[in-house]
């Protein structure tokens, strides 16, 4: 038995860490805001000291947390080790707004914290506490944690972690912290020596415990399909060039925005499509509306985004890593029709679930861990080049949690800018609302809000366009005139109330739907 331990990084793990450059950090954020409350302290600050023991209580739940990475040699895949010099105080930071404590001031101290890369010689994760938000009424948490550490699903399962649904949750005692002893650099290099000698023999294991029958040669054709689909689409078809696409800078700028979730929900239904497409046709008409404040015709560019799709077992549930593929999905931005635009995302969908473009995906970081690094690097730089941004949309708990008592209002996620891309799109649906998140580089984007604003219009036009397709009456097509009991039959029919989808005819508009159109743009968000 050896004296230590240690895990090794998952080729899709490790494949943040090699994307990773000075003007590209591979670490996902994201910014709490929080209703002082049960948090506050006796000289009307936030009780810092609190809440890094509870902190500290839950820390034994999340092992990656006090782990960090080592790197063998002969290019092997770094792996985690146990720091036997944890602290948490470099970990979680206190800082504060000056006054009046707007969100203007909170987006600015955010860009500053998402534009540093973490501390590869230390865990890979941090927590900013900002206090003096809303004239001392609300705090904020600034998080942001390494892409190779976890992946969006991943990191919801962490918030109920972290934060709580009860509001008088208390403080755990913390488990006593014992670090693994960790294997020295010859150690390593031994058991990687063994582990690259053993390679051939797992290749020659998996062919034969893989049945040549005639009814798994369907599952190998798929696979081996779906990887030319995706390899053909990466490497001969390159997105279209636009304004917010080029070189990085290391600097970054942040901002959100607030929906109701009711509201997302009463338009995705109106119009007959899921709320992920929901998400794609507001974005594709953003960008839209964006280029051309940019001055840049949106017809005939080719736009593309990386949409991110989890792959998690259930069995793996709660644990740390990346499960996640990806689908390339062309948004119809040259289109002017939101109608239309909708029709399209919801048929582009459509044909990849039945293309199966995600196990290309899969199969793809697959075979990535039987390649070295230099190879994934490659992979890595290239797999950005058909993309122009990437959009994200994870599920979260749609009940309120709590911080020692405070009570968490609104969570916005923040995704890293993938090389090349100045633009980078993270949604997280929490507690009756839908939570943007904007992270972008000021050199290519340099007036966000600008954008968050097209992303406020967009929506309201898929709104007015939802609300137009309930109250337009449908054509009838001529029918043959019913026998008298059929015609009896039918007046009955036509003095009951009419419910959605009921017949044929005007639909009844929902309550929900009368409402004024609205969304809650940047300036209405919870604080300021």
């Amino acid at each position: 038995m050896p004296r230590y331990a240690y895990d090794r990084l998952s080729a899709q793990d490790n494949l943040f860490l090699v994307a990773e450059s000075p003007t590209t950090p591979m670490h996902i954020g994201a910014v709490q805001i929080i209703e002082a409350g049960g948090l506050r302290s006796e000289v009307g600050g936030i009780d810092v000291a609190r809440f890094s023991s509870a902190l500290a209580g839950v820390l034994h739940l999340i092992p990656r947390y006090r782990q960090k990475l080592r790197q063998p040699r002969l290019g092997a895949r770094p792996v985690w080790i146990d720091d036997p010099h944890f602290d948490l105080a470099w970990h979680l930071r206190h800082s504060s707004l000056p006054r009046p404590g707007t969100l203007e001031q909170l987006k600015q101290f955010t860009a500053r914290v998402m534009s540093r890369a973490l501390d590869r010689a230390r865990p890979l994760w941090e927590i900013w506490i900002v206090e003096g938000l809303a004239e001392g009424e609300q705090f904020a948490l600034i998080s942001k944690i390494h892409h190779c550490m976890l992946d969006g699903s991943a990191g919801a399962d962490l918030a109920s972690v972290l934060a709580s649904p009860r509001p008088d949750a208390g403080i755990a005692e913390p488990l006593p912290y014992l670090p693994r002893p960790a294997p020295s650099a010859a150690e390593l290099l031994r058991n990687e020596i063994a582990d690259r000698l053993r390679a051939p023999l797992r290749g020659l294991r998996a062919l034969r415990s893989a049945p040549l029958r005639a009814e798994r040669a369907p599952a190998w054709r798929e696979r081996a399909s779906a990887l030319r689909e995706v390899l053909g689409q990466t490497l001969l078809h390159p997105a279209s060039p636009t304004p917010i696409n080029g070189e990085l800078s290391p600097h970054r700028r942040v901002d959100w925005i607030t929906m109701p979730l009711e509201d997302v929900r009463d338009v995705k239904g109106a119009l007959g499509c899921t709320l992920n497409d929901l998400v794609l046709a507001v974005v594709a008409g953003a960008v839209r509306r964006y280029l051309m404040l940019r001055r840049v015709d949106p017809a005939g560019i080719d736009f593309r985004i990386s949409a991110p799709v989890n792959r998690r077992p259930e069995e793996r549930r709660g644990q740390m890593g990346n499960f996640v593929s990806s689908w390339v999905v062309p948004l119809p931005i040259g289109e002017p029709e939101a109608r239309r635009r909708v029709a399209a995302i919801r048929e582009t969908t459509q044909g990849l679930k039945r293309s199966r473009a995600a196990l290309g995906v899969e199969t793809l970081l697959g075979l990535a861990e039987w390649l070295p690094d230099p190879v994934i690097a490659l992979a890595a730089r290239a797999s950005a080049g058909p993309v122009n941004m990437i959009v994200t949309n994870v599920p979260g708990p749609q009940f309120p949690l709590y911080q020692l008592g405070a009570k968490l209002l609104g969570i916005y996620p923040l995704v890293p800018c993938l090389p090349g891309g100045g633009l980078g799109v993270a949604l997280f649906s929490y507690d009756g609302k839908l939570c943007w998140g904007l992270n972008a580089d000021p050199g290519l984007v340099p007036d966000l809000p600008a954008f968050g604003r097209t992303v406020v219009d967009s929506f309201e036009e898929l709104r007015g366009l939802a609300v137009s397709t309930l109250t337009e009456p449908r054509r009838r097509a001529p029918v043959a005139v019913p026998a008298a009991e059929e015609q009896t039959a039918d007046k009955e029919k036509r003095r009951r109330p009419r419910k959605l989808g009921d017949g044929d005819g005007a639909q009844s508009l929902p309550a929900n739907a009368r409402r004024t159109p609205r969304a809650v743009p940047p300036a209405r968000a919870f604080g300021g």
